[in-house]
């Protein structure tokens, strides 16, 4: 039997639970947790891919292929875990010059997504989607156009006509990348009430005020801040506190500390800056991804050409970081990383190895630690996790 069915080209996309369990396997000893990731098409990829992942242990399943989609290079799952929506990073979708997002119901008990919905993503190359906290919008960058979109999502998971799109405009100093605007990432601020996102064209973090129920984006007051010229932002992760933000800088190689002043929605203009690699590295370097340890102690950011994950200890007076090490991501180009729910775990998508690598936190030092778990995907980019249900 095939794991993936097509009913028409284009349409619901299932796996049955037979064979999700045959090769997810059943003996898991801790919370087990379904692990989607989002890849780059290709020779060896075709789509969105399902593993099985166990808490306790940290086994990693073989992924498969869960879903067909052109490359879904960013994931995001819906605050309640019911639905799972994908970037189609492409600037072609229904014959018009732009990406898409689609949607997907997801079955807890075997894992298999049912498509749901699809739609211009009103830009071309969307490369990042978030909903809000409430899950009544997805949130939408598109990398290539330089522009940000909000669409509507309804309790169906599938999307309302409603929708806002914003194009930024302008430009800064790198005459290869920052010729134009280029929308890298956007999520929403901890009270649901505004989105914050990075334009690596423009070396700014831009705020605005949204309303997820209409849904639409309009321009905050302060509206975001500069950052210093060719640094090329690309994503930014709040502090479990909202006391802070830390922005990523893809081109600088980089981590800026904002303080956030909730009341105001306003970040602080002097930020504190980390560079994301060992003071001896001068060699070619970008940077992918960022998140906080959801003990809110550690800060974790990823290098693609020194290929590593940087740790830093966070200051609980101040937000402000302190590095502890650079731990090798165990392939090339790690893209994304993401940490598990119970904080044990980091599971770092190598793009061009071909690979997924389990590491162990050290909940009280910061650091990393190889498991041995390794599995192979094609060009991994994205990974979320999803609670799986036992029978």
């Amino acid at each position: 039997m095939s794991l993936v069915g097509f009913l028409k080209a284009g349409s619901l996309i299932g796996i049955s639970a037979m064979c999700l369990f045959s090769f997810l396997g059943t003996d898991a000893r801790g919370e087990e947790w379904y692990v989607y990731f989002g890849t780059y098409s290709g020779e060896k990829s075709r789509g969105i891919y399902l593993s099985r992942f166990d808490t306790e242990t940290g086994h990693l399943s073989q992924p498969q292929l869960a879903a067909e989609l052109q490359n879904p290079s960013f994931l995001a799952v819906h605050p309640k875990g019911r639905f799972l929506y994908a970037a189609g990073e492409t600037d072609g979708f229904e014959g018009k010059k732009e990406g898409s997002v689609s949607a997907y119901a997801i079955d807890h008990k075997a894992g298999a997504l049912k498509f749901l919905d699809s739609k211009g993503s009103g830009g071309t190359y969307p490369c990042h989607v978030s909903l809000d906290r409430k899950g009544k919008c997805l949130l939408v960058a598109n990398y290539g156009s330089g522009s940000l979109a909000a669409f509507g999502v309804d309790r169906l998971g599938k999307f309302i006509p409603s929708q806002s799109i914003v194009q930024h405009q302008g430009s800064s100093v790198d005459p290869q990348r920052q010729t134009g605007p280029h929308a890298h990432f956007i999520t929403t601020d901890p009270d649901n009430r505004l989105a914050l996102a990075c334009d690596l064209g423009l070396d700014k973090v831009l705020v605005y005020r949204l309303k997820p129920g209409a849904p639409s984006l309009s321009p905050h007051r302060p509206y975001g801040v500069p950052l210093e010229p060719g640094v090329g932002p690309r994503h930014l992760v709040f502090h479990p506190s909202g006391q802070w933000v830390y922005v990523l800088n893809e081109m600088g190689s980089s981590v800026d500390t904002f303080g956030f002043d909730s009341k105001r929605g306003a970040l602080s203009h002097e930020p504190q800056r980390q560079r994301t690699l060992p003071p001896a590295y001068k060699d070619q370097n970008s940077c992918a991804e960022i998140q906080v340890h959801p003990s809110g102690k550690f800060l974790y950011a990823s290098n693609r050409g020194h290929n590593s994950i940087a740790a830093f200890s966070v200051d609980p007076a101040n937000g402000q970081l302190t590095p502890i090490d650079y731990f090798p991501s165990g392939g090339k180009t790690p893209r994304h990383f993401t940490l598990d729910p119970s904080g044990k775990w980091l599971l770092a998508e190598n793009q061009d190895s071909d690979n997924v690598v389990v590491f162990q936190v050290d909940e009280e030092t910061g650091k990393l630690r190889s498991s041995g778990q390794v599995v192979s995907i094609g060009k991994p980019v994205c990974a979320v996790f999803v609670e799986a249900k036992r029978k």
